[in-house]
């Protein structure tokens, strides 16, 4: 199994010593996490895009393309692409750039986005929402394929005989990101790219089902259910004990939800027996010591059979060194053993 970690670069005061970070200082410690990712032998790391004042990161392939040149083995992914509202001719050839640049690691997880800030500030209307996301992607395979583009579709300018430079030395690896809808994974599996599947929390079966649609779609459509390719991603936090893991997340992750349904205007409060609920053995939530999240890792592959494992690590504005510290556990601890153990 690969792994990875993922940051979507969230700005949010800390709950222990109220210092909020700048933009400044969080893209800062997103070169360094992609570095730190790099050197403990994981396989990915991904930068999501979002265009808020309370995110730092707008301009992915800008900042993958800045790692590239600080990392040596390390995918650098986009996690996620808002699809819906963006031209897949510029996001080509943008990650095509990334690519050549990275020496063949760039990699595109496509989504539509958990706000709709994009479609107002880049002239998208928000009713076209899943239609734009759908001939978007179509559109973003095709490119991906042919370095001469003849194309029409709703939404965009036609293309004829168009040159689309630079090409990457390959295909680029694409993926579809799934939070929960069917309809998505579906699509995924007919267009024959990967599964991105976000558990946030809850009981992992809950998504079992996705997987399944995915894998009927990929038959269905003609693709070899062999190269299905199948992500599970989800927030985490590591330490050497669980008990050390929960006293240290839990501020942070309450004062993460909060400001998240703060942004779309509701109020919650995540109490302490909520969290520890979160945490148990048979829900999502990957936050223990490394053998609690090998064990969990574990018993979800048996679900899902995904092939890749993503962690989301510095939300609530957890310290750069306790994001470090979950980052050495995965690379030195939890990816081996895992491994070691799917080996056998």
């Amino acid at each position: 199994m690969e792994f990875g970690v993922y940051t979507l670069a969230d700005i949010g005061q800390n709950p222990v010593n109220g210092y909020t970070p700048s933009v400044k200082e969080r893209l800062d410690e997103v070169m360094q996490y992609g570095q730190l990712a790099d050197e403990a032998g994981l396989h990915v790391f991904g930068v999501g895009e979002h265009h808020r004042l309370d995110y730092a990161v707008s301009a992915v392939p800008v900042v993958l393309s800045a790692l590239s040149q600080r990392t040596k083995n390390i995918h650098l992914m986009s996690t996620t692409t808002v699809l819906s509202t963006v031209d897949p001719v510029r996001l080509y050839e943008d990650f095509a750039t990334l690519d050549l640049l990275s020496n063949g690691r760039a990699e595109i997880v496509a989504g539509r986005g958990a706000f709709i800030e994009s479609f107002p500030l880049f002239g998208y209307d928000v009713d076209n929402y899943d239609a734009l996301f759908e001939e978007n992607l179509a559109l973003l395979l095709k490119l991906n394929k042919e370095e001469r583009v003849t194309w029409s579709g709703q939404y965009r300018t036609s293309l004829q005989n168009a040159d689309i430079a630079p090409r990457a030395n390959r295909e680029i690896p694409i993926h579809v990101g799934v939070g929960g809808t069917p309809e998505s994974a579906i699509r995924a599996g007919r267009y024959g790219v990967g599964l991105n599947l976000a558990i946030l929390g809850g009981d992992p079966n809950r998504f079992k089902h996705l997987v399944d649609v995915y894998r009927e779609a990929l038959q269905e459509a003609g693709h070899d259910d062999n190269t299905a390719k199948i992500t599970v991603s989800g927030h985490a936090y590591f330490a050497e004990s669980l008990a050390q893991a929960k006293e240290e997340f839990y501020p942070h992750y309450s004062n993460y939800w909060h400001y998240v349904n703060a942004q779309r205007g509701m109020r919650y409060h995540l109490s302490k027996e909520g969290f520890d609920n979160m945490t148990a053995g048979h829900n999502a939530l990957f936050v223990g010591s490394p053998n609690e999240i090998i064990e969990k890792i574990l018993m979800q592959h048996e679900l899902f059979g995904h092939s890749r494992f993503m962690a989301q690590l510095d939300i609530g504005a957890v310290p750069f060194k306790q994001v470090a510290k979950s980052i050495e556990l995965l690379g030195t601890h939890i990816m081996p053993a895992v491994n070691k153990a799917l080996k056998e």
